[in-house]
């Protein structure tokens, strides 16, 4: 990081060059399910690596950003097995080996990670790779891979504006870059039909064999199971693991996209994916770890790493599933990054959430003033407070706490960044 510029090239010269010079390793991997979209890229990237993983075969896995240690971002497949983050040192020798072969010419740190991915990847044998797209599809560094296994591509939102444009379907013509000619394409999940149109526009044009949600396959909740079908059947499954509706849809999509790389998939794989799955950070529940104490007595804290209006909207929607279920008053800790829009992911909880409580994060010249995101929130017809660290957002909400009375439901969320730093702080970083 201090060696390379932050931020983003988006073209493809440098990766290309830097890749030639390392020997073209992208050009030497397993079958690649790539994933692009604004939200859903991770959840259907776990997905399809617990489906993959019950079928026995094993999986190398990218995804972007971490949330505590660089390795996370490489899951290296096990035969048989649950994959393994990227030894120590084997990573630390691939970063140099790119460090020689770059030989000082300018780089990004993104491009520098994911010619680490394409050199671990193709040199340690596995029978499938997860690919997750860093920013956008067309330009970004991942967008080497010339013959998909399948493309996928997630719900589409706003985000990321000032590179990938100011309207969802120039977004979408952006992230269906990652569509090669003639190879399988999978569409998740689509909120707007401007964004689904120009997904299968371009998937026609390049003549993709294409299955959309809601077209060719579905997902929803019958009795208490997820009932799946596709044009090949239709499957009785445990409800995924998981929480949060728009899950159902995440998951039929890593199901679609599985079978589409080619992979045969059984109901038995299916079954065991739904309950084996794990996203860390991902309206995950802290039930163990150092920030519990600060907590109110029997109360929930959740964190998700969610950050545009599209992801808030299915996170509140889960909250208020939950609340469905269990009422609990809601609050909120948020810290976001100036790149996103505040007002847009906090209207989402108007009327759900009791108060928000905006704090900063570490390590980051990009984040939002507490003050400024509390009058952000303000503006979404929140009330909100600034406050130093979560610990002290968490003792507030603790002080408010009435005896007798249903103990609180939080979220701590908004940014990946904070969720990381929550982990790091609470002692539970992803394995």
């Amino acid at each position: 990081m201090g060696l390379h510029p932050k931020g983003f090239d988006l073209s493809l010269d440098r990766i290309t060059r830097l890749l030639d010079i390392l020997g073209n390793p992208h050009k030497k991997l397993p079958p690649v399910i790539h994933v692009a979209g604004t939200n859903g890229k991770g959840s259907v990237t776990a997905f399809s690596r617990a489906l993959l993983e019950a079928g026995g075969y094993s999986v190398h896995v990218h995804t972007s950003p971490h949330l505590v240690n660089w390795h996370e971002r490489y899951r290296m497949g096990v035969k048989g097995g649950r994959g393994e983050l990227v030894d120590d040192a084997i990573f630390a020798d691939v970063l140099r080996r790119i460090a020689d072969a770059n030989a000082g010419q300018k780089i990004t740190v993104f491009e520098i990670l994911t010619a680490a991915t394409f050199i671990l990847f193709a040199e340690h044998p596995a029978d499938a790779a997860i690919i997750e797209v860093g920013l956008g599809g067309r330009f970004d560094a991942t967008n080497v891979i010339s013959d998909p296994a399948v493309s996928v591509i997630m719900p589409i939102s706003l985000d990321h504006q000032p590179y990938l444009g100011d309207r969802v379907e120039l977004i979408a013509a952006e992230k269906a870059g990652i569509m090669k000619a003639g190879r399988p394409v999978v569409i998740g999940h689509q909120e707007y039909d401007a964004a689904l149109d120009v997904l299968i526009s371009t998937a026609e044009r390049l003549r993709c064999p294409t299955a959309v949600f809601g077209q060719d396959f579905s997902a929803h909740e019958e009795y208490g199971r997820l009932v799946y079908q596709d044009e090949f059947g239709l499957a009785d499954l445990p409800l995924p693991r998981l929480p949060g509706r728009h899950q159902y849809a995440n998951a039929a999509a890593a199901i679609r996209a599985v079978k589409a790389a080619g992979f045969a998939v059984t109901e038995a794989m299916m079954e065991k994916a739904m309950i084996s799955v794990e996203w860390p950070g991902r309206l995950q529940r802290l039930t163990e770890g150092n920030l519990l104490p600060h907590a109110p007595e029997g109360g929930e804290i959740w964190v998700d790493g969610g950050h545009n209006p599209g992801a808030g909207e299915v996170i509140a929607e889960a909250m208020a599933n939950f609340e469905e279920r269990q009422p609990r008053p809601l609050f909120l800790i948020t810290g976001m990054i100036n790149t996103k829009d505040p007002v847009g992911y906090f209207k989402a909880f108007t009327g759900l959430a009791e108060k928000v409580y905006c704090v900063p994060i570490r390590g980051t010249d990009s984040m939002i003033d507490p003050v400024v995101l509390a009058n952000a929130a303000y503006d979404a017809g929140l009330v909100a407070e600034p406050m130093s660290t979560v610990g002290q957002a968490l003792d507030a909400i603790k002080e408010l706490t009435v005896p007798d009375l249903p103990a609180p439901r939080i979220l701590i969320g908004g940014s990946l960044y904070l969720v990381g730093d929550v982990l790091a702080d609470n002692g539970t970083p992803p394995k």
